[in-house]
């Protein structure tokens, strides 16, 4: 028996991962987190499978499920939004895992930000313009973020900013970011990247949070933050450059 727990991707049920998707359709359990994994991701497990919505549970509701497969000797398809590395809240139950004894591993997944760029059409790291991509969120109901990550530090690279879990937050984030980044900086807010409600909301740090306020989008929402966002003036990456050599083109064509 082994728990497996599975990134599902953004929400386009195209975009789950091969490995994913065959682990969810041999797995007689499967757990999801309905509010963010759409139905169709896991249309694919046993027609006889055990489905449960995680979704309004509590950490001990599910490892009890858990633990009742465990039990039977069934193998259990713990799916995620996302990548599970980002925000999913795994840590805690691989923890309560290990402590039982239970057997598990990860199937990453399509994250948000990347879905977001995908929708965005853009790169996020342009030569010149940005080479660091920050994940970060800022404190609200959920945890405190640790000393040293606060957004205003955090600013201060200069980095492409993907901000999770905080689009009720924006007026924090203006203050936060115009100092270093400038109240003219580019922002876009994707919302529901890649499901079939996608919105997209381009803007500034002094206009983003009126165009949101409008929009009505209160929740399921990445901010991304930096001039990426609107360089067109940028350098050809050395990669295609005839002139540069590397290992698979070790001379320098004319």
């Amino acid at each position: 028996m082994t728990v497996h727990f599975i990134g599902a991707g953004p929400g386009d049920p195209e975009l789950i991962t091969v490995k994913g998707q065959r682990l969810i359709a041999q797995s007689p359990v499967c757990l999801y987190a309905g509010s963010l994994v759409p139905e169709a991701v896991i249309a694919v497990a046993p027609k006889d499978a055990e489905i449960r919505d995680t979704a309004s549970m509590t950490l001990d509701e599910i490892v009890e499920i858990i633990c009742s497969a465990d039990k039977k000797n069934l193998d259990v398809a713990r799916v995620h939004s996302g990548d599970p590395s980002l925000y999913g809240a795994i840590g805690e139950q691989m923890r309560r895992l290990t402590s039982l004894s239970i057997p598990f591993d990860i199937t990453p997944g399509v994250p948000a930000f990347a879905a977001a760029a995908a929708a965005l059409e853009t790169e996020l790291t342009l030569p010149g313009i940005s080479q660091t991509i920050i994940l970060t969120r800022t404190a609200m109901k959920a945890s405190e973020m640790p000393p040293g990550e606060e957004l205003a530090q955090l600013g201060k690279s200069g980095a492409t900013l993907a901000i999770h879990l905080s689009i009720r937050n924006l007026r924090k984030v203006r203050s936060a970011l115009e100092p270093t980044y400038g109240a003219d900086c580019p922002v876009a807010v994707v919302y529901r990247a890649s499901w079939p409600d996608e919105q997209i909301l381009r803007g500034t740090l002094a206009t983003i949070a009126n165009q949101v306020r409008a929009a009505k989008i209160t929740r399921t929402a990445l901010i991304i933050v930096g001039p990426v966002l609107a360089a067109d003036n940028f350098s050809d990456s050395a990669l295609y450059d005839p002139h540069h050599r590397h290992l698979l083109r070790p001379k320098a064509k004319a």
